[in-house]
C-alpha cells in the first residue's frame, strides 16, 4: 500500500533525477526516508560516475529506511557495481521503485525480494518513463530516440520571404533550446543551416552532442565553425564530392553514405544507432523537418511559437514537402503538452503514442 507521502518523496526523486547528464544511462535519482524524513539523497550525474543509490546512501545508517528510485536498481557489473548489494547491505528495508529497468540484463527487483526486502513497483511511472524516453526507446529497439525542435511564428514561418530568420523567438527561449542540446547524444542540421548561419552547434550546458550534418554532396565549407574539432558526422550520397571527401577524413571527419541521391533518414538513423547514439536532436529547415517527419523517425517535437506574424506564401514554413492532400492524412500528435517560456510557447507532442 503506498500513499502520499511515498508520493511525495518519489517526486523528489524525479526532481533529483533530472540533474544528470547520463546518456548513454538512464537519468536516475533516489531519496532514502526512515521516520518520515529523509536521510539521504542523490542522483546519477553521468555514465562512469556512481548510480543515485550509491550517492544516496553515502555516509548514512539506512537501517530499516526506505529507498525511493525512480528506476529498478541495476543488478549487474557495468562500469559501476551492481546497486543492488549496496542497498542489501545497507539494511534497508524497503524500496519503492518508479519503473521496471528495459534493459534484459537488470534483475534488481528480483533480487531485492530474494533478500526480504519489500520492493513496490509502478509509483508515478508515466513520469519516469517520460524523463528516460530515450534511454528506454534506445534500450528495446535499438535505435535513437529522435527529437525534432523547430522555431515558429504564430502562422507556422521561420523565416520570413528574404530569408530572414533572427531572431524568431525571444531569448528565454534561444537559451532553452541551446540547454536541450546537452540533453541529447546528437544534434542534427541540413548543408542550408551550415551555409547561412555558419553554426557551431555547441551546448551551454550538460554534453557536448555529436553534431551531424545532412549534406547529399559535400558542399560543406572546410572552415565552418561545425568543423572546428572531429566530434562531427556528415552524412552524404553517392552523388558526393570525392575530393571533399578526402579533404574532410583526412581532417578526421567521419563521412557517412546513406542512401544514392538523397540522404536517407531511416537508414541514417539506423547507423547512428549502430554508433551508440541514444538520442538525435533535430534542427533543420522546413525541407529537412519534411523528410525526417515523411521517413518516420521523428519520435517527438517541441515547437517553439512566437507571438508574431510573418505571412506571405514565400516565406518559410516550419514543414515543407509535398504534405497531407487530406485531412485523414494529417499526423497525429499525442501527449500535447503546452508551457510558456518568456514571450513564446512551447509546444511538446509525440508523434506515436507512448506507452505508460
Amino acid at each position: 500500500m503506498m500513499d502520499s507521502s511515498d508520493t511525495a518523496y518519489m517526486l523528489r526523486a524525479l526532481e533529483l533525477a533530472k540533474k544528470g547528464y547520463t546518456s548513454p544511462n538512464p537519468m536516475v535519482g533516489a531519496v532514502i526516508v526512515r521516520d518520515n524524513k529523509i536521510i539521504g539523497e542523490g542522483f546519477h550525474t553521468k555514465a562512469g560516475e556512481p548510480h543515485a543509490e550509491i550517492n544516496a546512501l553515502r555516509g548514512i545508517d539506512a537501517s530499516g529506511a526506505t529507498l525511493y528510485v525512480t528506476l529498478e536498481p541495476c543488478s549487474h557489473y557495468g562500469r559501476t557495481p551492481p546497486c543492488t548489494d549496496a542497498i542489501i547491505n545497507s539494511g534497508i528495508s524497503r524500496v519503492v521503485c518508479a519503473m521496471q529497468d528495459p534493459n534484459p540484463k537488470i534483475s534488481g527487483i528480483k533480487q531485492l525480494k530474494e533478500h526480504g526486502i519489500d520492493v513496490k513497483v509502478g509509483l508515478l511511472e508515466g513520469k519516469a518513463r517520460k524523463l528516460n524516453e530515450a534511454y528506454i526507446t534506445y534500450m528495446t529497439t535499438g535505435v535513437p530516440f529522435v527529437v525534432l525542435k523547430s522555431a515558429m511564428s504564430l502562422d507556422g514561418k521561420t523565416a520570413t520571404s528574404s530569408g530572414d530568420s533572427k531572431w524568431i523567438t525571444g531569448e528565454d527561449a534561444r537559451s532553452y533550446s541551446h540547454k536541450l542540446r546537452g540533453r541529447y547524444d546528437a544534434i542534427l542540421v541540413g548543408i542550408n543551416t551550415v551555409l547561412a548561419d555558419d553554426p557551431s552547434l555547441r551546448s551551454t550546458a550538460g554534453k557536448d552532442p555529436l553534431r551531424v550534418i545532412l549534406d547529399s554532396i559535400l558542399k560543406i565549407p572546410l572552415d565552418s565553425k561545425v568543423l572546428s574539432d572531429s566530434n562531427v558526422l556528415i552524412a552524404t550520397t553517392g552523388h558526393m564530392d570525392s575530393k571533399k571527401n578526402d579533404l574532410l577524413k583526412r581532417a578526421g571527419i567521419e563521412v557517412l553514405q546513406c542512401g544514392e541521391m538523397i540522404v536517407d533518414f531511416k537508414q541514417l538513423i539506423i547507423s547512428l544507432g549502430k554508433l551508440g547514439i541514444t538520442s538525435v536532436y533535430i534542427e533543420g529547415g522546413s525541407e529537412v523537418n519534411a523528410s525526417a517527419i515523411e521517413a518516420g523517425v521523428v519520435d517527438k517535437i517541441i515547437f517553439f511559437i512566437a507571438p508574431k506574424l510573418i505571412a506571405g506564401v514565400e516565406s518559410k514554413p516550419v514543414i515543407g514537402g509535398h504534405g497531407s492532400t487530406s485531412m485523414a492524412d494529417a499526423k497525429e500528435l499525442h501527449d500535447v503538452s503546452v508551457h510558456r517560456c518568456g514571450n513564446d510557447i512551447i509546444v511538446e507532442a509525440y508523434l506515436k503514442p507512448r506507452n505508460h
